[in-house]
């Protein structure tokens, strides 16, 4: 069983920047030593959508919002996936999810049916 503990949200003005992390644990017993980590948002009343994900090799995948403001990264040895943010706008506000598949894919998928395992999420709140 792999948990996922998000961290990292907070209200900021439009503009700023915030660094999300994500803890995983339970993963490195498994025999499979490749996976996929990601982060997925959900604002009120929408659809979760991908911002974007990480092989564990390196590839990374990046969803039509976050290209050119954030940057996803992997530490291994902290076990800890995390999620720069820049230039943030209102319309990043929402609940932000890692989530965790074992097998690595490359590009790494974009999709949340292909993820296995999800954290409670941290929020994001971006005012104008």
């Amino acid at each position: 069983q792999v948990h996922l503990a998000e961290s990292g949200g907070d209200s900021v003005q439009t503009g700023g920047s915030l660094t999300l992390s994500c803890v995983a644990s339970g993963h490195t017993s498994s025999r499979y030593t490749n996976y996929c980590m990601g982060w997925f948002r959900q604002a009120p009343g929408k659809e979760r959508e991908a911002v974007a994900t990480l092989d564990s090799n390196g590839p990374t995948s990046y969803g039509d919002a976050a290209k050119g403001r954030f940057t996803i990264s992997l530490d291994k040895a902290k076990n800890t996936l995390y999620l720069q943010m820049n230039s943030l706008k209102p319309e990043d506000t929402a609940m932000y999810y890692c989530a965790f598949r074992f097998g690595g894919w490359k590009p790494p998928p974009l999709t949340d049916d292909e993820y296995s395992y999800w954290g409670q999420g941290t929020q994001v709140s971006v005012s104008s």
